[in-house]
């Protein structure tokens, strides 16, 4: 079970954030999944795919790279580092164009083949007063 997820994870952040197919949102994520990420609750598919365009677009060149993971029973924990340009408004604020370089780590809650639930952490507020100073 832990692999079967280690994989689902691995998918989740490759294919969803990195090569930006979100088809990957509707068959991975369950339907009725709670997403509490940094500043947004979200529940269901169309609440995530809200937040990520949100993301998207503040960082159209946003890249995810995994650096570390950890896997048991249903959960997987996730150590990642994230990239690219302030080029858009989504995060609620002007764009900057400042790059940015960020960590941050993500459990994941798997149930019955899909995600059920995630927690993200990463520095909200000092990535949101990078860009604003």
């Amino acid at each position: 079970m832990s692999d079967d997820n280690r994989r689902l994870a691995r998918r989740w952040f490759e294919e969803m954030w990195n090569q930006r197919n979100a088809a990957v949102i509707d068959e991975v994520l369950h339907a009725d999944a709670c997403g509490h990420m940094q500043g947004v609750e979200t529940r269901g598919h169309d609440d995530f795919k809200r937040a990520r365009e949100g993301l998207l677009d503040a960082f159209p060149d946003f890249h995810l790279e995994i650096e570390d993971m950890v896997a048991e029973g249903d959960n997987v924990v996730v150590r990642w580092r994230a990239r690219g340009s302030h080029r858009g408004a989504g995060l609620g604020v002007p764009a900057s164009n400042k790059p940015v370089d960020f960590g941050g780590m993500t459990w994941l809650r798997f149930a019955d083949g899909k995600l059920v639930e995630g927690w993200d952490h990463w520095n909200m507020g000092g990535l949101m007063q990078f860009l604003t100073t």
